[in-house]
């Protein structure tokens, strides 16, 4: 967590459930919370003039997101959408703002967030000049292990469908899942279940 729930709801945070597919906010919208996630997960995407989703980020239990937008005067450039059920803590922009203020600890917290999810669009902006699909699943799957105490082989279990894959690396899923096919064959990966060891 980001900043202890209890503390949220302190200051005026408000519980909200999503279903499935519910949306967040709009690309467009004027930001006006922060969030933080209690359980579930949220994406962040756009979609092009065809329609075709392009995933921004994927979060999860304790993940906070919004709160780029609120030092600035500018609106969403994505949407956040609930692809499971889950549970936002909600905390409008004043009250976000004044308890950063008066808790200097946080501003280390939320500066230690931002980083993170500089870092990964850093990874991930170079992945998208790479040509090479091996090379594009390798990085993602990495970035992905790099926060388990555990890197011996085989030993993460990817989070993700062969789907959201192909919308974070731009790839299409035909050719996420022909490559995972061949990092099997490799040796590189395995998959039980239809799920991917790395």
């Amino acid at each position: 967590m980001v900043i202890s729930p209890k503390i949220l709801e302190s200051a005026g945070a408000v519980r909200k459930s999503y279903q499935p597919s519910e949306i967040i906010f709009n690309e467009g919208e004027s930001p006006k919370y922060f969030y933080q996630i209690i359980y579930g997960s949220v994406k962040t995407n756009n979609y092009d003039e065809s329609g075709k989703e392009s995933i921004q980020n994927l979060l999860e239990e304790g993940d906070c997101f919004g709160e780029t937008l609120l030092f600035l005067n500018r609106c969403y450039p994505m949407n956040a959408v609930a692809p499971t059920d889950c549970e936002i803590l909600s905390l409008k922009k004043e009250k976000f703002i004044e308890l950063v203020k008066s808790h200097p600890k946080f501003s280390f917290e939320i500066n230690k967030c931002l980083s993170q999810k500089l870092y990964f669009k850093l990874i991930m902006a170079q992945n998208m000049c790479v040509q090479n699909p091996k090379t594009k699943l390798i990085t993602l799957m990495n970035y992905l292990k790099s926060f388990e105490n555990d890197d011996t082989r085989f030993s993460f279990l990817i989070p993700l469908t062969r789907q959201q894959m192909a919308n974070l690396t731009g790839m299409c899923v035909e050719t996420v899942i022909r490559t995972v096919k061949k990092l099997e064959r490799n040796g590189e990966l395995v998959i039980e279940n239809g799920k991917i060891l790395y």
